[in-house]
């Protein structure tokens, strides 16, 4: 047997089962598709973090030697002139800084690196260990993660509530006063720089003395859960409220032109020849149809929201996996970078998932799967 024959039989052992599954349960095997190239991506995403890190210049050994250097220049501003003995006593020696690269593993190329993280999160389900604190990563991302996953999920909730009843209503005022200056505002602050209108959204606070300058109550939520819940809206409101202004611009406006696209089709035309109340013809029928292209879109604006994130985080000092993001990449923290950027990306990718998933739910004329 040839290699080109059993390379054709190898195929058709793996096909043929997929293909009567795939014919049996169509929307079972695309979700399991999709699954299986999101992994793949994710694998691939991995590998280029890697790669990109290794080009940065320096490395996590270079940032401690530079930190120990800080902290000796500062001893030796307090002590006077010995500040030399300082540094002589507390910098890394050139043997030092070697075996700290083989101890955090710097000194393999940075595939190999990633191979030997793979196998330690997939056998080991081990995440690792932050090389600038130590403490293990999934700790460090688990305290993290939820307080930014409620946030943008707040701010994707008061979007899509609110851009659907603008949207709608507005696409029956097309055309008035009304409806170009909302349509003017949507599009102002959708095209306003996001960083611009968190400064001064901060600025206005400080000044006023309303909302407070930092996004988050300063005691945890087991010493007072009512107050801590009552104090993190309080806290959070501008926040959203910049994040609400970024984007339900866009969204509002995609509404609005998809309902008036569909309230000029013909079937429309029809619906009202049968005597069907206007209410009905907006809400059962052309509504229904505006679902599609913003469940399509909704994994981008999720993705928008968690990327856009990283700067409100900043600003607002808020404890989410953005700032997280920010201060591990300052200090070529790659386990924490990684972990990091995996579960956010494994996130989105999900949420692309779900999107596709209620397509099929949502409208009928969509059979994955089927010719």
């Amino acid at each position: 047997m040839s290699v080109k024959e059993l390379l054709n039989r190898t195929k058709y052992v793996i096909r043929y089962p997929w293909n009567i599954f795939k014919k049996k349960a169509p929307l079972i095997s695309y979700i399991t598709g999709r699954l299986v190239t999101m992994l793949f991506l994710l694998f691939f995403l991995g590998f280029a973090l890697f790669g990109l890190m290794e080009l940065a210049p320096g490395d996590i050994v270079d940032q401690m030697m530079t930190q120990q250097l800080m902290s000796s220049m500062d001893g030796g501003k307090n002590s006077g002139s010995s500040i030399n003995n300082s540094l002589g006593e507390k910098s890394f020696s050139e043997e030092q800084m070697t075996q700290l690269r083989q101890e955090f593993g710097l000194d393999k190329p940075f595939y190999i690196q990633y191979l030997k993280w793979l196998n330690r999160v997939l056998v080991h389900h081990d995440l690792g260990t932050s090389l600038i604190s130590r403490a293990p990563v999934s700790f460090l991302l688990m305290s993290r993660i939820w307080n930014s996953v409620l946030l943008n999920l707040i701010s994707l909730v008061f979007i899509t509530l609110f851009s659907f009843i603008l949207g709608v209503y507005f696409s029956s005022k097309a055309g008035t006063k009304l409806d170009i200056g909302v349509t003017f505002f949507a599009l102002f602050f959708h095209a306003f720089p996001g960083l611009l209108l968190l400064i001064l959204l901060q600025l206005g606070a400080s000044v006023t003395g309303a909302f407070p300058v930092t996004a988050y109550p300063d005691f945890p939520f087991s010493q007072a859960p009512v107050k801590f819940t009552f104090s993190y809206l309080h806290h959070i409101f501008l926040p959203l409220f910049a994040s609400f202004l970024g984007g339900v611009g866009g969204t509002l406006r995609m509404i609005r032109s998809t309902m008036l696209d569909q309230m000029g089709l013909p079937y429309i035309f029809a619906l009202r020849a049968r005597g069907i109340s206007e209410k009905r013809v907006y809400l059962n029928h052309a509504f229904r149809n505006t679902l599609n292209p913003y469940i399509t879109g909704s994994a981008n604006l999720l993705a928008s929201l968690f990327s856009g994130s990283l700067v409100l985080e900043i600003i607002f000092a808020y404890p989410g996996i953005g700032r997280l993001m920010y201060e591990a990449v300052l200090q070529q923290d790659i386990n924490l970078v990684l972990a990091n950027s995996m579960f956010t990306s494994a996130l989105v990718l999900v949420g692309m998932v779900i999107s596709d998933i209620l397509l099929a739910f949502v409208d009928p004329r969509i059979r994955y799967g089927k010719e």
